[in-house]
């Protein structure tokens, strides 16, 4: 049960934002003390051979960062699901949509679970698993437990949120990009009537700059251009966000 538990933990440590590599401290088992010292809560219900609810527990650092964060559309649900997939994904299971809870209801749905600090320099976050996922059929052979990475320190009683560094911990957060040429508007009759070879006239002039969006937000407008057979965006503006207010 322990090395499901730390597998999980060591998938998702590898992916959280943060602004120092973390690893998976070890486990306990959980408790409502395991809230102490962070700011806020995801959780994630799971498909798969059992069911089940993982939630991780993140500090300040990273919700002060996303406040920061200059693009619209990055939440803590948004950052922390490739952890909570990651996770979901060394017990066998897929995650669904990450939720963000009150820090008090983190614990809702989870009975009996345990608990994975994980840390850097000190303890960033942590991964709470359901029990029940843990629990590996007797006549099931197939499913083995991945064997973590060996701890290099205890696993912490207390948890302790990192001192803020800022932005830069969201540096690898994957963000949709789209490069937008121009927009039209369409009765149903019209879009059911669309062959191939039909033009569509947009609300653009030819030669005018094309727009970057991030997470449906323009961001930057630039010239189309083809590199290597693909189609490219060479930048020529940052859309500030008076431009865009």
């Amino acid at each position: 049960m322990t090395d499901l538990a730390l597998a999980a933990g060591a998938a998702a440590a590898a992916v959280l934002p943060s602004v120092e590599p973390l690893s998976a401290l070890g486990t306990q088992p959980g408790d409502a003390g395991v809230l102490e010292g962070f700011a806020a809560a995801v959780v994630a219900d799971l498909d798969g051979p059992r069911g089940g609810r993982i939630a991780l527990l993140v500090g300040g650092e990273l919700t002060a960062a996303l406040a920061d964060s200059p693009i619209d559309g990055l939440d803590l649900g948004a950052a922390t699901q490739p952890a909570l997939d990651a996770a979901a994904a060394a017990l066998e299971a897929n995650a669904r949509a990450a939720r963000v809870v009150p820090l008090d209801l983190a614990l809702d749905g989870l009975t009996s679970f345990t608990a994975v600090p994980l840390a850097g320099s000190q303890v960033a976050a942590a991964l709470l698993v359901d029990d029940a996922l843990l629990v590996v059929p007797a006549a099931d052979p197939s499913f083995a437990a991945t064997t973590p990475p060996a701890a290099t320190e205890p696993p912490a009683d207390n948890v302790t949120a990192l001192p803020r560094r800022g932005i830069e911990m969201l540096h690898g957060v994957d963000m949709e990009v789209t490069v937008e040429l121009g927009r039209t508007r369409m009765t149903v009759r019209d879009l059911l009537a669309l062959t191939p070879g039909a033009v569509l006239e947009l609300d653009r002039a030819a030669g005018s700059p094309a727009d970057l969006l991030v997470n449906g937000r323009l961001i930057a407008r630039g010239e189309v251009v083809v590199v290597d057979e693909d189609f490219g965006l060479r930048v020529t503006e940052i859309v500030d966000d008076s431009a865009t207010g």
